[in-house]
């Protein structure tokens, strides 16, 4: 029986290559973060403590001499010596194997299987790292956008998405070894009818078309990932905006169904100038 393929895609990172696989991701030495969003976990190698060694065996000392205290203690009480030591021991061991693991740079093991890509070139590990934030931004467009779509099927093709341009980046690096090793690979004053440089110039051609045929997919699934971005996010803020339009026109109704101006004021000048005109003819016949 041929065993199933794993659900979901798994992308890891570390300080000289990508890895993008279906299978879950290790470390071979150091510590990883790890964040999931949809089908895809990611795998983020964590820089090392800087702690020397020197420095870990002091650490080590210390948790040793506090154990050897609560052990004491807990012979008092009658705990069994044999077992306070032995976990004292495991409880040591513990603290030198992560402090040793921790101070390690992190580096991600590669797995083994059908649907493994690792990048090593910087161009294609930029382009695919690019990629995959673009990524993110699409799959925080879905929550205000789960009535239009099925965050199912839409995670599924996103994942698949990332996956033919890992593969696609990957075949690119080795494209991009060997156009430079048939670069390097000078004529040597041979004849230009020699079968070799005929045969070296083919090769050339070759190697330039499957460039630019990879290059021409990438830029399609690029494309069509920041083009899903961009939608997404321009939908949201259209709807934003029409929130606020309907939220003014609510208020604005309010406002115009109040109570109309009344004449009050002007009527209040009115008499206040009719006592002040009195006030003046009773000083004027006094």
């Amino acid at each position: 029986m041929v065993a199933s393929r794993p659900q979901g895609l798994h992308i890891g990172v570390d300080a000289e290559k990508v890895v993008v696989s279906p299978y879950p991701l290790r470390m071979r030495a150091g510590r990883a973060r790890r964040s999931r969003w949809g089908s895809v976990t990611e795998v983020t190698s964590a820089p090392g403590s800087g702690r020397s060694r020197g420095d870990r065996r002091r650490s080590a000392s210390q948790v040793a001499l506090v154990l050897v205290l609560v052990s004491a203690v807990l012979s008092v009480l009658g705990v069994s010596g044999w077992l306070s030591a032995a976990g004292s021991v495991a409880i040591v061991a513990i603290v030198v194997g992560w402090q040793a693991r921790a101070a390690r740079v992190g580096s991600i093991a590669l797995p083994r299987g059908e649907g493994v890509h690792v990048l090593y070139s910087a161009e294609e590990r930029t382009a695919f790292e690019r990629a995959v934030v673009v990524a993110r931004r699409v799959r925080g467009t879905w929550p205000a956008l789960c009535h239009m779509i099925d965050p199912i099927e839409a995670d599924r093709s996103l994942s698949a998405a990332l996956e033919q341009l890992a593969a696609i980046m990957a075949r690119r690096q080795q494209l991009r070894r060997l156009r430079d090793e048939l670069a390097g690979a000078a004529p040597h004053d041979l004849p230009a009818g020699s079968p070799a440089v005929r045969a070296l110039a083919e090769q050339r051609l070759r190697v330039e078309g499957l460039w630019r045929s990879t290059a021409d997919a990438a830029n399609r699934i690029l494309a069509s990932v920041n083009a899903a971005a961009l939608a997404g996010e321009n939908l949201i803020r259209e709807q934003r905006i029409g929130e606020t339009a309907r939220e003014a026109e609510l208020a604005i109704s309010r406002l115009a169904a109040g109570p109309a101006p009344s004449d009050a004021g002007p009527e209040l000048a009115e008499r206040t100038a009719a006592v002040i005109a009195a006030y003046r003819e009773l000083a004027a016949e006094r």
